[in-house]
């Protein structure tokens, strides 16, 4: 079996109630305020897109509790990606003519992140982004499952992969590389194990403890959260550095 096929099979496990994002479930405004940046997580498995006992939302929340000005952050289930790509088009039409023109898709500020298949979603939308002329600041995949997810587009300018190899069913992307090396810098591929080391499963599902899965160990690893968090925010500093670099009109 595929590794895709065996990672499909295990997320029943831990999906607890697979809630699909709707729109009225965005609280970010659109149009986005002017010199905004939007995060996005997506959640794996079939996982509801405000399931807080997971480590994307959980990195989510922490991030609204922050308050940075300017800053927007929401997730979604990677099955939402869609709805997310359909919002942010609404969020960029700053001039609510119904489509994303030039200047509109330029000025766009976006962060992309999610693990298993939420980090293929991630990538996907960012591909799917960039058809449309979007930038993307930053990608991080956290032990990615999915087709192509190994492959950054161009329009995104910094991507960082996060993955595991121990024995055992699902295994997540080890090495993502940039379609167009002058255009997208790969922050690293950083491996974590799990072999004789214990983390604490007490948010998922008895199932899965008793299983004690790699894949889904790294999604409790507080490390591999630590390192997805500081890596936003370093994107978010540099952010916020280039506005007070920009001359005052």
């Amino acid at each position: 079996m595929t590794r895709r096929f065996l990672a499909l099979a295990l997320s029943l496990a831990t999906a607890a109630h697979a809630g699909r994002l709707s729109r009225k479930d965005i609280r970010t405004p659109a149009p986005l305020p002017p010199g905004s940046l939007l995060v996005v997580g997506f959640l794996g498995a079939w996982e509801s897109w405000d399931n807080d006992r997971r480590s994307v939302r959980k990195l989510a929340l922490d991030l609204r509790r922050r308050d940075i000005p300017g800053v927007y952050v929401e997730t979604a289930g990677n099955h939402s990606r869609r709805t997310v790509q359909k919002f942010i088009r609404e969020a960029l039409d700053a001039n609510r003519n119904r489509k994303v023109e030039p200047d509109e898709a330029r000025a766009a500020q976006i962060i992309l992140y999610g693990q298993s298949f939420g980090g293929a979603a991630a990538v996907k939308l960012a591909r799917e982004l960039g058809r449309q002329g979007v930038p993307v600041r930053l990608t991080v995949q956290v032990d990615s499952v999915g087709r192509g997810d190994d492959r950054i587009p161009p329009n995104v300018a910094r991507a960082l992969n996060l993955y595991q190899r121990d024995p055992g069913p699902v295994w997540g992307e080890n090495e993502i590389r940039a379609v167009d090396p002058a255009r997208t810098k790969i922050l690293g591929n950083v491996r974590f194990t799990y072999l004789f080391r214990e983390v604490d499963m007490s948010d998922y599902p008895r199932p899965a403890r008793r299983l004690g899965v790699a894949h889904w160990k790294m999604d409790n690893d507080p490390v591999v959260w630590k390192t997805v968090e500081a890596a936003i925010l370093a994107e978010i500093a540099a952010w916020q550095a280039a506005k007070l670099a920009m001359p005052a009109r």
